[in-house]
């Protein structure tokens, strides 16, 4: 991957993209051969991973902040603008038990991009919650990367791939297909 690229990964149910992608991000260990990272990774992988059912969402994002490395003085620095990109509003001193997976994932979004990563992971994040915050997410993502972070990216929806990538990998039960610009990839995926 290239810096500031957005870099789409394809694949049908049970592929490998997850599995891919939480090895980049250090979740998980290879079983075979190497990962080589070049800055800090801010990965949205799993919708409520590090989240605590039990605590409102308040306590979440010191939680999840720190999970991320943040210092309990940015995070205080930054509550205001991860609460109000979060749209959560009043729910944001609710318990999380009660959030739906669309608004954790809000949340979740909110906390991982408050600071400039070299490398983005966005797992199937994009494809949670409404329209408007679908929107609001994606213009996130392209300043950042006009900011230089590099993002990896996958997706089951096509748009939002051919929309946002650069490139595109086509996984098929861990092998690589193919790489290439997202338009070729796309076509022939659709056509397997």
């Amino acid at each position: 991957m290239r810096k500031g690229e957005v870099f789409g990964i394809l694949g049908s149910n049970g592929a490998g993209k997850s599995t891919l992608l939480k090895i980049i991000a250090g979740v998980m260990k290879p079983t075979s051969g190497s990962v080589y990272k070049n800055g800090n990774i801010a990965p949205l992988i799993e919708l409520g991973a590090g989240f605590n059912g039990e605590l409102s969402g308040v306590e979440n994002i010191y939680l999840n902040g720190l999970l991320l490395g943040y210092s309990k003085r940015f995070i205080q620095e930054m509550i205001d603008e991860i609460i109000d990109f979060s749209e959560l509003g009043k729910f944001i001193h609710t318990p999380l038990k009660n959030y739906s997976s669309g608004m954790k994932a809000r949340l979740g979004f909110s906390i991982a991009t408050i600071v400039q990563p070299e490398i983005l992971i966005v797992d199937e994040v994009l494809a949670v919650g409404d329209d408007k915050f679908r929107e609001k997410s994606e213009k996130k993502i392209l300043s950042m990367m006009e900011g230089g972070t590099t993002v990896l990216f996958v997706s089951h929806s096509l748009n939002q791939v051919r929309k946002l990538c650069d490139r595109v990998l086509w996984l098929d039960k861990g092998e690589v297909k193919r790489i290439g610009l997202p338009n070729d990839i796309i076509t022939e995926y659709q056509s397997r």
